[in-house]
């Protein structure tokens, strides 16, 4: 019989129909259409495997799934309901304003899509050997990271388990020790130059200096703190950047343009696209816009006035001209508020009532009436790709050097060793921007910034206290559990699973 180190993963069945058949009667697939028995055994595709544990970064891609989560949690980005467009039974509202349950589509469909790429991987690590092998760790390492950082409790199952059995559960201090030790035993083994779509020293370099920065959250008993951050675990972090050769671009938007993989020297690791074939991060450029520019959009989320507002309005991180962005769409990349333009940004648009396509500061969770259309700031994060607008070539950046770098600068204002402002200065001058104080209020401006849109907001600001507090459109602090998203119910078939506090 083949080992079984993996997670299995299931069709979500009914609990009707669960309950009316035995756990070890229900069918197991694995949700990418791999499907393995006992008659496979030895006939394992690693190869075939190891391409779909990568592809399986694409859900990063998507507005849904960690996405969601990530940001719509947060000060950052919201999806108001507008008429009949975009409520979903309150689905985006309900993780804008804290009011999510463990029944919620995009927290169950985060949870499994995690876990089957987890189980991809454990496939190659059982099957595979060498290179193949490194790299499956680490991608399994990149998906536990956000099980821990998501979830707390990890599932797994110990080599030799039979697969009758519930997968056992690491406490999130357990999955955090065991993922750290796993990317400390590969990171020399994986290549030190490659594409920057596969693992490398860098790319483990880079998730090790995440993982330590965090580690205070992660190992705290309580999901709220205190946390106590290590000088230790701080020069760890200053030590992983340290070690990683990549630059920053010489323009922002270099990481951000069809063919950025290719382009830019600060991508560390990145969800590829090709052109014809992608995943859907025409999602940002589409999901914001409206539906008379170019690209149509879904005119769906926004930005909130008080975020934007953080922001020189001539910061080229939110108001960039590229003038093939003005042919082709006739706006600027970044964010967009006030009257909008057709291609070559000389025809004022209307919305579908022949109003002026006037995109405005304030917004509602539930607009209506006149504003309907074009209520809330927009946001263009990457520079749409005009040969292929549906399927670009843009690859969706999950690592990138200056992240690393604010890491470094919050680390050494933290108790590590180092001069910050030299590097708050670092990332200020690329924009022809006034560098953010060196200290740790600055470094967490200068990350929302110069991070918007990438994933990265609500771990920011659990790390930094403030994920909880009352703002804009939720004008109420949140009950501590939020800091962690539910178990999904169907998840807790295992007995091995126990609800988070407070769901």
């Amino acid at each position: 019989m083949m080992k079984t180190y993996n997670i299995i993963t299931k069709v979500l069945l009914s609990g009707a129909l669960i309950a009316a058949v035995s756990c070890t009667d229900l069918e197991e697939q694995v949700l990418d259409g791999v499907v393995l028995d006992n008659s496979q055994e030895g006939s394992v595709d690693v190869d075939a495997l190891l391409e779909s544990a990568y592809l399986g970064t694409r859900g990063f891609q998507s507005q849904d799934l960690s996405h969601c989560l990530d940001e719509h949690s947060t000060d950052a980005l919201v999806g108001p309901t507008r008429g009949g467009d975009w409520d979903d039974n309150a689905i985006w509202r309900q993780l804008h304003t804290h009011t999510w349950a463990p029944d919620h589509n995009f927290v169950t469909n985060t949870w499994n899509d995690l876990l089957t790429q987890v189980y991809n991987c454990n496939l190659i690590i059982e099957n595979g050997s060498g290179d193949a092998v490194a790299q499956a760790r680490f991608l399994r390492a990149f998906y536990y990271f956000h099980i821990i950082d998501k979830y707390g409790q990890t599932p797994y199952r110990p080599e030799g388990s039979s697969l009758e059995d519930a997968p056992l559960v690491w406490s999130r201090s357990e999955a955090t020790t065991f993922v750290i030790s796993e990317l400390e035993d590969i990171v020399s083994s994986l290549p030190t130059a490659t594409t920057v779509d596969r693992a490398s020293q860098n790319a483990a370099h880079f998730l090790l200096a995440k993982l330590y920065l965090n580690k205070a959250v992660f190992m705290s008993e309580d999901p709220a703190g205190p946390y106590t951050f290590d000088s230790s675990d701080m020069n760890q972090v200053i030590s992983h950047v340290d070690a990683l050769t990549n630059t920053l671009a010489a323009d922002y938007w270099d990481n951000f343009i069809p063919e950025n993989a290719e382009t830019s020297p600060e991508i560390i690791f990145s969800s590829r696209n090709v052109q014809g074939n992608a995943g859907n991060i025409q999602s940002r450029w589409r999901m914001g816009q409206h539906y008379n520019q170019t690209p149509s959009g879904w005119n769906g989320f926004a930005t909130v006035a008080e975020y934007y507002n953080q922001f020189d309005p001539n910061d080229e991180r939110i108001n960039k001209t590229i003038d093939e962005v003005t042919e082709n769409s006739g706006y600027n990349v970044g964010y967009q508020v006030g009257q909008q333009y057709g291609p070559g940004g000389t025809t004022p648009l209307e919305d579908r009532n022949g109003n002026p396509l006037v995109f405005t500061p304030e917004l509602t969770l539930i607009t209506s009436g006149v504003t309907l259309e074009t209520a809330g700031i927009r946001g263009v994060k990457y520079v749409p790709d005009y040969g292929n607008v549906d399927a670009p070539d843009n690859d969706y950046v999950l690592f990138r050097y200056a992240d690393a770098l604010l890491m470094k600068a919050e680390a050494i204002l933290r108790g590590g060793s180092g001069d910050a402002a030299s590097i708050m200065s670092m990332i200020a001058d690329r924009v022809d921007q006034s560098a953010s104080a060196a200290s740790l209020d600055g470094v967490y401006q200068e990350r929302a910034k110069e991070l918007w849109w990438e994933g990265w907001r609500r771990n920011d600001m659990v790390r930094f206290g403030t994920f909880l507090n009352s703002r804009e459109l939720k004008p109420y602090e949140s009950d501590s559990k939020y800091l962690l998203y539910p178990i999904p119910a169907d998840a807790l078939f295992n007995p091995n699973l126990t609800q988070n506090p407070g769901y």
